[in-house]
């Protein structure tokens, strides 16, 4: 992939109004915790649930306003997400996820969320969300920036909440210390076919690991959500659902992408 200098990078990211300002609307904690349960399914494609779902399911229990199951790529074809709310799809390996899946698993996703369900998208699943590889979902355009470099290491990252990202995902904070995993650094993408993205989260300092320059991970976006037909995708870049979290931004994401139109 060329690189781009970081300055074009951000020139790019301000005269793309497709990350537009979309008129969102976002349910109050007291109208969330007034609804039923929000049912989630949480993808795994391993017998021994993996260190992304463990996580999950210890905050996203009823007593916090969600029932989550985990959900194989089998159950997937056969149906099962007609059941939910929200897929999860958690870190891992994308395509391997994506293959995985099939094609006919990865048509009942897009059919899911194209009829109004929502998609979260973490580390892995926002890779395979992205509108950038063969193999992805095709459910957000956004394309994945300094691709060439995505095994840039782990770490701890800040991220910056734009206005709209601390609208949606609550609380008066408008940084957060998080753990960042390899994810991708997600910019716009010009698929004719899928809406512009809002940007909620950006990077505000940088992992630059094993060969992977100085200076491109800022200002990327970390956080960003869109629509796809009548359903909501929200994709986060770093693992917020991690032990240290904060995990309230992904509880704050899922009830956004479960809410109704």
């Amino acid at each position: 992939m060329q690189q781009l200098s970081v300055s074009r990078f951000r020139f790019l990211s301000l005269v793309s109004v497709m990350v537009c300002q979309l008129a969102w609307t976002s349910s109050s904690p007291a109208e969330q915790t007034a609804s039923p349960l929000v049912r989630v399914a949480i993808y795994s494609h391993s017998k021994k649930a993996g260190k992304g779902p463990k996580n999950l399911m210890r905050f996203l229990t009823p007593a916090n306003g969600f029932q989550s199951e985990s959900v194989s790529p089998e159950q997937i074809r056969n149906g099962v997400l007609k059941d939910y709310d929200v897929l999860i799809m958690p870190g891992g390996s994308g395509s391997l996820q994506s293959k995985k899946l099939e094609a006919a698993g990865l048509k009942a996703v897009r059919e899911f969320t194209k009829k109004g369900g929502g998609y979260v998208g973490i580390c892995a699943g926002s890779y395979l969300a992205s509108s950038h590889y063969p193999w992805s979902l095709g459910l957000i355009n956004a394309k994945v920036w300094d691709r060439s470099h995505w095994a840039r290491g782990q770490g701890t990252v800040r991220i910056c909440l734009s206005p709209a990202g601390s609208e949606v995902l609550g609380g008066d904070q408008k940084e957060y210390d998080v753990y960042y995993g390899q994810g991708p650094l997600l910019v716009p993408d010009n698929q004719p076919d899928l809406p512009g993205y809002e940007v909620l989260a950006k990077y505000g300092t940088e992992v630059a690991l094993k060969g992977a320059p100085v200076g491109a991970m800022k200002d990327t976006h970390a956080i960003i959500r869109s629509k796809y037909g009548a359903g909501r995708v929200i994709c986060f870049s770093p693992h917020p659902e991690s032990a240290n979290g904060p995990n309230s931004l992904i509880a704050s994401g899922i009830f956004w992408a479960a809410a109704p139109e």
